[in-house]
C-alpha cells in the first residue's frame, strides 16, 4: 500500500509546519484534485444546510477548503523558491483546474443567493465588527467575481479565468529559464576587475554549479539593473550583462514571453469589460485604498517632471565624471564613483562590514525584538525543503509562542528572481493556527566557508522582506480571509517598507555592520558618509520606478477593443506618451520580464509601492517624533495596525496609528521631490 499522503492532513509538527521530509514531488497532484473534491463536497453542504445563518454560510465558507488551502501554500512556496520539472509539470496541470474551481464556488447562484439574503440584513444580525466585515468582504468578491452574471457570460468568465490563470504560470516558467539562460559566462578573471574577491569566488562557484568546467557566471536578478555594474571596469562586459538583462523575453526563442503578455493584456481587458468595468486597472484599482485610476495617474504624473529632471541633472554629472557620454549600462558604474568622490562612501568598502548573518541576528532580528519585545530562537530541528533553509521560532515578550519565521536567502537556479514573503500557515482565530512566514531572497551564495556579504541594498531588502514577515506573525484576526497581509495591494507594502528605517537607526546599525575578520565596526566617520549619501541617485530610482509603474498602467488601462500588435513598440509609446521615457534609464522592469505584473499578484498595482510609501515616509516621521526605537512605539504600531490584517479597512487602520490622514509631504522630501 502506497504511503499516505502527508498533505492531507493537518502537520503534526510544531506549528503546523509542513513535514517537507515526507513531501515528494508526488503528492502534490492528488492532494490538489482531493482537496478541491473536498471543498465541493463542503459547499454542497454549506448549500442543504437550511435557511442561511453567518455560521451555516459566512463561517462555513471560512472553514472550507483547509486542504485545498494548504497544499496551496505549500506547493506555490516550493514552486517560487525550489522548482524541479515535475512541479514545473503540475503547475501547469493545477492552475486551469484551480481557476475552474474556484469559479465553480463564486459564481454558483445558489451560494450567492444565501450571500446576497445574508449580506442584505447584515446591519440586523448583531454581528461584531470582524463578522460583519468578513459578509461584506464575501458578497464583495462574489460581485466582483461575476456572481450576478448572465449565465452566457459566466461561462465566457470561466474559459478566461481558465486561459489566464495558464498564461501566468507559462509567463513564469519561461521568465525563469529565460533568466537562467541569459547569465553572462566570463572565462578571463581579468573581465572581472572590480569585483570583490568574494564576489568573483561567487562567480566561480555559481559557473560550477551551472555545469561549466571552467570560468566565472554572473547571473541576473529580477530588475533592469544588475548589481554588478556599479564595479565593473570592463565596460564591454558592462555592455553584455546590460544587454543580456534587458534582453530577456523578447529573445524569439521558446523562452520568448512577448506573445503571452499580449494575450494576457487582452484576456484581462476582455474580462474587465465583461465585470462592467473599462479596464483592468479600473477593476483593480477600485478595491484598493486609491479607488480609482484617475487617483493613481494623477499621483504618478506628478511625479514625473521633478523624477525626470532629477535624472538629467544626474547624468550630467556622471557624464562629467567619465570624461565621454554614458550610456544605460555606465550609470551605476560612473555613479559609483560619483558617490564616493561626494561622499567618500565605496560600496565594495561596505561589504565587509555587512555580513549575512550578522545583518540578520544583529540587525533584523535584534531591532525587531528591542522594538515589540518578540524573541528568536533557531530551530535546527525542523525538517525543509533545501539545505538553505532556516526556521527561528518566536516567542512574545512574556514568553507566549507566536509561531514561525523562515529564512531562505540564497540564489539558485530552481528560485525566480526577487525577494518575497508567504505563509506556510497563517493566523486564525477560528481555526487555532499560529503564523509559519517565509522570507525568500535572492542573494549570491558565497563558496564553502566564505562569508556571504552584502550590498547595501540587499540589507536593505532584507530588512523590507522581514516587515512583511512581521505584518504575518502579529495577525490577530479571527477569521483566514483577514489573516496577515491579506490587505489591499497598495497598503501591503507599507508596513514593510516602514521597518526599512531601522536599517539606518544608528544604534542598530552599530550592531550589525561590524567587519567579519576583526569585528570592528564600521567607522563612525563612513557611517555619516553613508547617512549623507542616502539621498542620492533618488532621480534615477525614481525615475525607474516610475516607467515601470505607469508601464503596468498603460498595458492594463487597455479597453477590450484596444489592439497591441507589438510589445516593444507599445512599450516605448507608452513610456514616451508618460514623458518617462529616458534615454539612459530604463523602467526597473521591462514587459516582457515584468513577473510583478504578468506572473505576480501586482497586475494593475505596481504603483503600490510609491502609493505606500506616502504612508511610509509619514509613519517614519512618527517614530523620529515619538523617540525612534522604543517599545511603546512598537507596541502601539503593532496594536493598532500590525495585527488587524484586514479585519478593519485599511485607512481606518492608518488612522488609528497616526491620529489623522498621511501627508504627501515627508515623501517628496525624502525623494527629492519637493
Amino acid at each position: 500500500m502506497a504511503p499516505e499522503n502527508p498533505l492531507l492532513a493537518p502537520s503534526e509538527l510544531p506549528y503546523r509546519l509542513p513535514d517537507f521530509a515526507a513531501i515528494t514531488d508526488e503528492h502534490y497532484l492528488p492532494a490538489f484534485e482531493q482537496g478541491m473534491a473536498e471543498q465541493r463536497a463542503e459547499v454542497e453542504a454549506i448549500l442543504e444546510s437550511g435557511p442561511p445563518t453567518f455560521a451555516n454560510t459566512i463561517e462555513a465558507l471560512e472553514l472550507s477548503g483547509q486542504t485545498l488551502a494548504r497544499v496551496s501554500r505549500v506547493f506555490f512556496s516550493r514552486a517560487g523558491a525550489h522548482t524541479t520539472p515535475r512541479i514545473e509539470e503540475v503547475r501547469a496541470a493545477v492552475a486551469p483546474m484551480l481557476a475552474a474551481h474556484a469559479d465553480s464556488i463564486s459564481l454558483d447562484p445558489r451560494l450567492f443567493a444565501r450571500i446576497a439574503a445574508l449580506h442584505a440584513q447584515r446591519d440586523e444580525l448583531g454581528l461584531d465588527p470582524e463578522s460583519h466585515r468578513l459578509l461584506e468582504r464575501h458578497h464583495t468578491d462574489a460581485v466582483r467575481a461575476g456572481a450576478e452574471l448572465a449565465d452566457a457570460d459566466k461561462e465566457r468568465l470561466r474559459e478566461l479565468n481558465a486561459e489566464l490563470s495558464s498564461l501566468s504560470t507559462t509567463f513564469s516558467a519561461r521568465l525563469l529559464a529565460g533568466a537562467n539562460a541569459a547569465a553572462v559566462h566570463v572565462g578571463d578573471v581579468a573581465r572581472l576587475d572590480g569585483l570583490s574577491p568574494g564576489a568573483i569566488s561567487a562567480a566561480a562557484a555559481a559557473a560550477t554549479a551551472r555545469g561549466y568546467g571552467s570560468g566565472y557566471l554572473i547571473t541576473l536578478v529580477l530588475p533592469t539593473g544588475q548589481p554588478v555594474l556599479e564595479a565593473l571596469t570592463d565596460r564591454g562586459l558592462r555592455e553584455e550583462i546590460h544587454r543580456a538583462s534587458i534582453g530577456r523575453g523578447a529573445t524569439g526563442d521558446e523562452n520568448d514571453t512577448r506573445d503571452v503578455v499580449l494575450r494576457l493584456a487582452a484576456l484581462r481587458a476582455e474580462r474587465a469589460g465583461l465585470l462592467g468595468h473599462p479596464s483592468h486597472a479600473a477593476y483593480v484599482i477600485e478595491d484598493n485604498t486609491a479607488g480609482s485610476v484617475d487617483a493613481v495617474a494623477s499621483m504618478l504624473a506628478d511625479l514625473v517632471p521633478a523624477a525626470m529632471a532629477n535624472a538629467d541633472v544626474e547624468a550630467a554629472e556622471l557624464a562629467e565624471a567619465a570624461g565621454h557620454p554614458i550610456e544605460p549600462w555606465d550609470w551605476a558604474f560612473y555613479a559609483e564613483q560619483v558617490r564616493r568622490e561626494r561622499y567618500e562612501v565605496d560600496a565594495a568598502a561596505l561589504r565587509p562590514y555587512l555580513e549575512l548573518e550578522r545583518v540578520l541576528q544583529h540587525g533584523v532580528l535584534h531591532a525587531a525584538e528591542e522594538l515589540y519585545g518578540i524573541r528568536f530562537q533557531e530551530r535546527h530541528d525542523l525538517p525543509t525543503y533545501h539545505p538553505d533553509v532556516r526556521f527561528w521560532e518566536v516567542s512574545d515578550s512574556d514568553g507566549t509562542p507566536l509561531g514561525l519565521y523562515g529564512g531562505d536567502y540564497f540564489a539558485r537556479e530552481s528560485k525566480r528572481g526577487g525577494a518575497w514573503m508567504n505563509a506556510l500557515v497563517p493566523q486564525s482565530g477560528l481555526l487555532g493556527t499560529r503564523p509559519v512566514v517565509m522570507n525568500t531572497l535572492n542573494i549570491s551564495k558565497p563558496a564553502e566557508g566564505e562569508p556571504a556579504l552584502l550590498t547595501i541594498d540587499e540589507v536593505r531588502t532584507l530588512f523590507h522582506e522581514f516587515g512583511h514577515a512581521l505584518h504575518g506573525l502579529f495577525s490577530a484576526v479571527r477569521y483566514p480571509t483577514f489573516s496577515g497581509t491579506s490587505v489591499p495591494r497598495d497598503f501591503v507594502e507599507f508596513p514593510s517598507q516602514v521597518n526599512e528605517m531601522w536599517l539606518e537607526r544608528p544604534e542598530i546599525l552599530a550592531r550589525y555592520a561590524r567587519h567579519h575578520l576583526t569585528g570592528e565596526p564600521l567607522p563612525a566617520e563612513l557611517l555619516e558618509r553613508l547617512l549623507a549619501s542616502r539621498s542620492y541617485g533618488e532621480g534615477f530610482r525614481t525615475t525607474e520606478y516610475l516607467a515601470a509603474s505607469l508601464l503596468d498602467q498603460a498595458w492594463h488601462t487597455l479597453g477590450a477593443d484596444d489592439a497591441v500588435d507589438d510589445v516593444l513598440t507599445f512599450e516605448a509609446e507608452a513610456l514616451r506618451k508618460a514623458g518617462i521615457a529616458h534615454p539612459l534609464v530604463p523602467p526597473r522592469y521591462r514587459s516582457t520580464y515584468f513577473n510583478h505584473v504578468f506572473a505576480g499578484g501586482y497586475s494593475a498595482g505596481y504603483y503600490s509601492y510609491i502609493w505606500s510609501e506616502v504612508l511610509d515616509a509619514d509613519t517614519v516621521e512618527w517614530f523620529e517624533e515619538n523617540g525612534g526605537l522604543r517599545r511603546a512605539n512598537g507596541d502601539h504600531f503593532r496594536r493598532t495596525l500590525l495585527s488587524r490584517g484586514g479585519a478593519v479597512d485599511a485607512m481606518d487602520a492608518y488612522r488609528a496609528f497616526r491620529g489623522r490622514d498621511p501627508e504627501i509631504r515627508p515623501l517628496l522630501v525624502r525623494r527629492n521631490l519637493a
